[in-house]
C-alpha cells in the first residue's frame, strides 16, 4: 500500500511468530496477507445506510462501490470505524479468570481453560499441573521435568495434538515450526500471491501490532509484525495455494474507506492495515482519538 494504489505500490504483509491458543497450547507461524482476504457478512452499517450482503453473493464490485468516496456522506476523520475493528480483536477480557498460565522455564507462554485442562491431565509424561495435578486457583501449567530440549518439547506436546485431534481442537493448522519471519514472510508472498522470492527479499519491516482474543476455551495472544513490500507495475498476482478470495487494484483512501465503512476484512487484517494508515499519514493528528487509536495497537499480552 502507499499513496499511489494498493497493489501497483507497496503490500502491507504481516507475519505472527507467536500464536498462543489455550486450547491447543502450541507455538506456530505464520503469515496473512492483510489486504487480500475479505469477510462476508450478512449486513454492515456504513454510515446510517446498511448494506445487505447475502452469504456467496459478495463480489469486488460492492467493496468497489463502498470504498468510493463519494458513495456516503461520512467524515473520513472519524475513527469510529477503526476502533470497531480492535474491538473485535480484543475480545473476552472478562472471562481472563477461567484460565490459568502455560509456563515453561519460568516465562508464561500461553493459557489454559479450567474446562480443558482434563484433556491434557490425560498425559502426565508431558505435562504438569501445580497443586497436586488438580486445577484450582492460583494453579499453573508446566511441561513434564523429562522434557529438557525445545525439540523434545515439540514433538511431546505435537504428539498430543495429533492424540487429541480435529474434534477436540478444531481449526489447528499445520504449519511450520522454528523459521524466522522473514523467511516465512517469503514463503507466504509466494504461496499466496505468487510473489517471486527476488521480490518479496526486499519487504522492509516497519513495526508490529498486538492484541488478544478469548473466545471459548481459545486464548490468543498474537503478535503480528508488519512489512511494507514495493511491487514492479507490471506485476500481477496470482494466487498459488487457494487461500485468498482475489485481488484488487485500489487506492489507499479507498482501503480505508472498507476498513473505516464496513467489515468486509478479517479484523485482524484490519489492524495492519490501520497501522500503514498511520505509517503512512492517512490518519492525522487532528483526529479526536488519534494517540487512543495508535496505542491500541499495540494493547496484545505477548510484548
Amino acid at each position: 500500500m502507499a499513496s499511489k494504489s494498493l497493489a501497483h505500490s507497496f503490500r502491507n504483509f504481516s507475519t505472527v511468530p507467536s500464536f498462543c491458543n489455550a486450547s491447543t497450547i502450541f507455538r506456530t507461524t505464520y503469515t496473512t496477507i492483510s489486504t487480500f482476504r475479505p469477510t462476508v457478512h450478512r449486513s454492515i452499517s456504513v454510515a446510517s445506510r446498511p448494506v445487505s450482503v447475502t452469504p456467496g453473493s459478495f463480489t469486488w464490485d460492492d467493496v468497489v462501490h463502498v470504498s468510493s468516496p463519494e458513495s456516503f456522506q461520512d467524515d473520513p476523520a472519524d475513527l469510529t470505524g477503526y476502533f470497531e475493528k480492535v474491538k473485535l480483536c480484543n475480545r473476552g477480557s472478562d472471562t481472563q479468570s477461567e484460565f490459568f498460565p502455560f509456563v515453561i522455564d519460568g516465562q508464561i507462554v500461553g493459557y489454559v481453560h479450567h474446562g480443558f485442562a482434563k484433556h491434557l491431565q490425560q498425559y502426565p509424561n508431558v505435562f504438569t499441573f501445580s497443586q497436586d495435578d488438580s486445577v484450582k486457583v492460583g494453579a499453573c501449567l508446566t511441561l513434564h521435568e523429562s522434557l529438557k530440549t525445545p525439540e523434545d518439547r515439540t514433538r511431546a506436546v505435537g504428539d498430543v495434538v495429533k492424540c487429541l485431534g480435529e474434534e477436540v481442537i478444531p481449526g489447528t493448522r499445520n504449519e511450520p515450526q522454528g523459521i524466522s519471519c522473514g523467511e516465512n514472510l517469503m514463503k507466504e508472498c509466494k504461496e499466496e500471491a505468487g510473489i517471486p522470492r527476488s521480490v518479496s527479499k526486499e519487504a522492509i519491516p516497519v513495526g508490529a501490532i498486538s492484541y488478544t482474543d478469548i473466545k471459548g476455551y481459545g486464548y490468543k495472544r498474537d503478535v503480528q509484525f508488519c512489512y511494507d513490500l514495493k511491487l514492479p507495475e507490471s506485476f500481477v498476482p496470482e494466487n498459488q495455494d487457494g487461500e485468498v478470495e482475489g485481488f484488487m487494484l485500489l487506492p489507499v483512501t479507498n482501503v480505508a474507506n472498507v476498513i473505516r465503512r464496513t467489515q468486509f476484512f478479517k479484523p485482524n487484517c484490519s489492524l495492519v492495515i490501520i497501522n500503514f494508515l498511520f505509517r503512512h499519514g492517512y490518519i492525522k493528528p487532528e483526529s479526536s482519538g488519534y494517540l487512543e487509536l495508535l496505542q491500541s495497537l499495540r494493547s496484545g499480552t505477548c510484548f
